[in-house]
């Protein structure tokens, strides 16, 4: 099973590179961020023409979630308000379309577009940070229900140092700060592990590269969109891999696709073998 998350900056301005990369990479089910796109407006068509069932929820020029799948798309919930019904403060931060989850194949898949939080000490950060917290009661709830979890999207957070290009100048800074990285921390736990470090402890490998100054051209960029795992799914991790060439295309999207492979199967215990 191949699951993918992209952050598509809007998904019919990118129609064509999405569905040429669906085409190739042939994920089995992707997480999509900033689809700005309202519901009824969303290519369903498309996308279900190309072989992808289709679970939205859009709003019109701004975030916008959705999830792509092969196989069946069942009990979508979305919203913080989907697990935390009655909480005023997951009510308000909904009004934001950034979180939708779907049950496909045996695996629960929350894709989430975390806030960007524009600058430390503004009142966007302290939204981010908030929404942060929410998201830490929303896990706290999904873990109760005993679900295999893949929580996927664009983090817009670096969590360590060896994810930024220039750790000295950025860290301490918006999608670098101590407490960004403290909150997500603390919404992983001590279950959720990143995807792509059980297979890639170094640095230089991003995701995002930003328009300006040139950080597509000089490789400056950021590793924020990522893919979390439980422990179960942990054991059937096989590869995971940043589709860094869809970056360098023409008109692309500022992310890359990332995407995780994983066995059908937990590996045999007596068998001796590791995934990773």
């Amino acid at each position: 099973m191949r699951i993918a998350t992209w952050n598509v900056n809007s998904i019919r301005t990118r129609q064509s590179h999405l569905l040429g990369w669906l085409n190739s990479a042939a994920p089995d089910a992707v997480g999509l961020q900033e689809t700005k796109v309202e519901d009824s407006l969303f290519p369903r068509d498309v996308l279900e023409a190309a072989g992808y069932r289709c679970a939205i929820s859009g709003q019109k020029s701004y975030n916008g979630v959705a999830l792509l799948s092969r196989e069946p798309i069942e009990d979508v919930r979305i919203g913080f308000s989907a697990l935390l019904p009655g909480d005023s403060e997951a009510e308000n931060l909904g009004e934001q379309r950034r979180v939708i989850s779907g049950w496909i194949d045996g695996v629960r898949l929350l894709n989430l577009y975390v806030p960007n939080g524009s600058e430390v000490g503004s009142e966007k950060y302290q939204y981010k940070l908030a929404w942060l917290n929410c998201l830490r009661r929303y896990l706290d709830v999904q873990r109760q229900q005993g679900e295999a979890l893949c929580m996927v999207g664009d983090f817009n957070i670096g969590l360590e140092d060896r994810d930024l290009h220039n750790p000295s100048r950025l860290s301490g800074g918006i999608m670098a700060s101590e407490l960004e990285r403290e909150a997500l921390q603390a919404c992983l736990g001590d279950d959720l592990r990143d995807a792509f470090r059980l297979f890639e402890p170094d640095s230089g490998h991003w995701s995002w590269w930003d328009y300006r100054s040139a950080a597509w051209d000089r490789d400056r960029g950021w590793r924020i969109d990522h893919l979390y795992l439980d422990e179960e799914l942990q054991q059937r991790a096989l590869r995971c891999i940043i589709h860094k060439e869809e970056r360098g295309r023409e008109k692309p999207s500022d992310h890359a696709p990332v995407s995780i492979d994983l066995s059908d199967e937990l590996p045999d215990a007596d068998s001796g073998d590791e995934l990773w």
